[in-house]
């Protein structure tokens, strides 16, 4: 099935593959969280297990059949499984970030601030607390008992923590490192650093209220945490995008002690 949120349809190019088994459900404007609803609500009843692959990703020859292998033995326990980054981006976990909370030594866990510790490349499968959401695949009965929240419009920062730290609550979600894949993404744009930013306070902070459980000194802490790290990585890099990132931080904290928890759209 193809999902398509581009702003030049696709449908054409789906009609070129007439041997594929392909379903074109066209969502616009685009919006990850909608798409992913609209394709799941598709999904025909004897399926098993469905889920998200992004349009960047490229798959190494045996990832399905690693996924498909993992799934086959898998209990009712298990509710999702993501496929391997290959080239995730490093993220330094140093005495900072883990002193603000930020990121954590054990990857794919909830901090206490509601700042997931970042999944690396891995060389061993791991048991999460969350699931990126564009290479991972899940149970038919969590498709059936969550939806991904459409407050996440645009490109839908935070979306997948908020839908895979649900599904933890009730079931056990893994990496599986030999099920492989690549992940071309493309840089965010200059123009939009600063919303970036903004969401990086904004939907934490709606992402955390809706959970309920964090602690909310680890939160403020974390939240002054971001802007520090965000100032001190345009000084370090010579970097304006970490500046636009800092003043779309404050300006996200100023409409949250305002009471304004509302969405921009980005794009990337």
């Amino acid at each position: 099935m193809v999902v398509d949120g581009s702003d030049s349809p696709v449908e054409g190019v789906v009609a070129g593959f007439p041997t594929l088994p392909l379903d074109y459900v066209r969502v616009y404007p685009p919006s990850l969280a909608r798409q992913r609803n609209a394709g799941m609500a598709k999904v025909a009843g004897d399926i098993a297990v469905a889920g998200y692959l992004d349009d960047d990703l490229v798959l190494e020859p045996t990832a399905t059949e690693r996924m498909a292998a993992f799934w086959e033995q898998a209990g009712p326990e298990v509710g999702g499984a993501a496929f391997n980054i290959l080239n995730q981006p490093p993220t330094a976990i140093d005495f900072v970030t883990r002193l603000f909370l930020l990121n954590g030594r054990v990857p794919g866990r909830m901090l206490p601030s509601g700042w997931p510790s970042q999944i690396p490349t891995v060389g061993e499968t791991i048991e999460c607390d969350w699931l990126y959401g564009g290479a991972t695949m899940w149970r038919r009965e969590v498709i059936k008992a969550y939806d991904y929240d459409e407050w996440f419009v645009g490109h839908g920062y935070g979306e997948d923590v908020d839908f895979s730290f649900r599904v933890s609550r009730s079931h056990r979600l893994f990496v599986l490192a030999d099920a492989k894949v690549w992940h071309f993404t493309r840089p965010v744009r200059a123009a939009s650093e600063r919303t970036l930013g903004r969401q990086q306070v904004i939907n934490r902070l709606y992402f955390i209220r809706k959970a309920g459980v964090f602690s909310p000194f680890a939160v403020s802490w974390a939240m002054f945490g971001q802007i520090v790290v965000n100032f001190s990585a345009s000084l370090v890099r010579f970097d304006s995008g970490g500046l636009r990132r800092c003043a779309g931080n404050l300006t996200g904290l100023i409409e949250a002690a305002r009471g304004r928890i509302e969405q921009h759209v980005v794009r990337r």
